[in-house]
């Protein structure tokens, strides 16, 4: 049976900072409602009710998944409608010059401003900031890792025959695109498939390729040309005008990480750790860059090195993630203070008017 969901991330904490894609992902819609107001105002609750409802009535829904917080919603989108909803505070970027239109809905109506005193207003402003400061050492940390892990892909770069990695690109441009082309360019989309989140890496790799006929993992080393290889297929399509969905790094968001081909039914990804899957049914393959494209005992050689940038590698991530989860306590204390002085029945109200914006669009 397949799924009537489809999970994703639309920003990310990454090593170039907080990066979002909310732009592509939320490209093409009729209408985005947006909820604006501070955290614990029930926005998170509103979008997940709103998507459970639609797939009670087989529509299929697009959730967007907060980093911080997988099991809470960013956002989500209506597909068949092509209606959005997102909460602001998640979103850099909203399509205020698109094709469609934006409406607001503003949940800080909710509050009860008795419910926020003064000192109050202080310790959430003192909270902010405590936040901010955790957010500036997670990024930290993971720009750290990230160079370390440069460090990494050096033994392997200099080991790699660029004329294999060339060829094997091409083969797989033509097995794969050969016959499917339209001969208008189109333009990716662009999602995260998992994020850095306070527990570790987080991925829905399997729930998005769930219902492909083909799987082909890509297996090897930093630096065996996994992101490369994957940046000329999806360049390829987009000039073919095959539609094709972009999954960026969710720790390094300038390499990609997975192509899915909707029309082709067709996922190739990078499947190493974190996010290391194996091939389980038929349609699953693996292509091995180390194999395809390095030479013979190179792990060997650098044994030593290698050993010793792993583990400082794996100590700077360990770092940033800890940092993730001081930025979630902190941001719990600040959303418990607007929760208290939340006027609920204000927010049914506005679901209510959020899910009639919504569901006008159907008629």
């Amino acid at each position: 049976m397949i799924e009537n969901v489809s999970h994703y991330f639309a920003r990310g904490n990454t090593a170039h900072g907080a990066h979002f894609l909310y732009k592509s992902a939320f490209q093409g819609l009729d209408k985005i409602l947006v909820l604006t107001g501070p955290p614990g105002t029930g926005k998170s609750t509103i979008i997940r009710r709103l998507a459970d409802s639609l797939t009670d009535r087989g529509q299929h829904v697009q959730c967007f998944h907060s980093p911080l917080r997988p099991d809470e919603l960013d956002g989500m989108i209506a597909t068949e409608l092509k209606v959005g909803i997102v909460d602001r505070q998640a979103c850099e970027w909203i399509i205020e010059d698109g094709p469609g239109a934006t409406i607001e809905f503003d949940f800080g109506a909710a509050l009860d401003n008795r419910g926020v005193s003064t000192e109050t207003l202080g310790m959430i402003d003192e909270l902010k900031g405590e936040l901010i400061d955790a957010y500036s050492k997670a990024y930290e940390s993971f720009a750290t890792a990230l160079r370390i892990h440069d460090e990494w892909e050096k033994f392997y770069i200099e080991s790699m025959d660029f004329d294999k990695a060339d060829q094997l690109t091409q083969e797989l441009i033509q097995e794969l695109y050969v016959g499917h082309e339209t001969g208008t360019p189109t333009v990716g989309r662009h999602l995260f498939f998992g994020a850095a989140t306070p527990k570790g890496a987080f991925d829905f790799i399997q729930r998005l390729t769930a219902s492909l006929n083909r799987r082909i993992f890509i297996k090897g080393r930093p630096g065996s040309g996994k992101s490369t290889l994957l940046k000329k297929l999806a360049a390829a399509t987009e000039k073919q005008g095959i539609e094709v969905q972009v999954y960026h790094c969710g720790f390094d968001p300038n390499s990609l990480d997975m192509l899915i081909f909707p029309k082709l039914s067709t996922a190739i990804f990078d499947s190493t750790a974190p996010h290391e899957y194996f091939p389980d049914r038929d349609g699953d393959e693996i292509l091995d860059m180390y194999e395809r494209t390095m030479s013979p005992g190179t792990d060997e050689t650098y044994a030593a090195e290698i050993a010793a940038i792993k583990e400082r590698y794996s100590a700077k991530m360990k770092e940033a993630t800890s940092y993730l989860a001081v930025a979630e306590a902190i941001d719990s204390k600040i959303k418990s203070f607007y929760t208290a002085a939340t006027n609920f029945s204000i927010v049914e109200e506005l679901r209510l008017q959020v899910e009639s914006e919504l569901m006008n669009q159907s008629l």
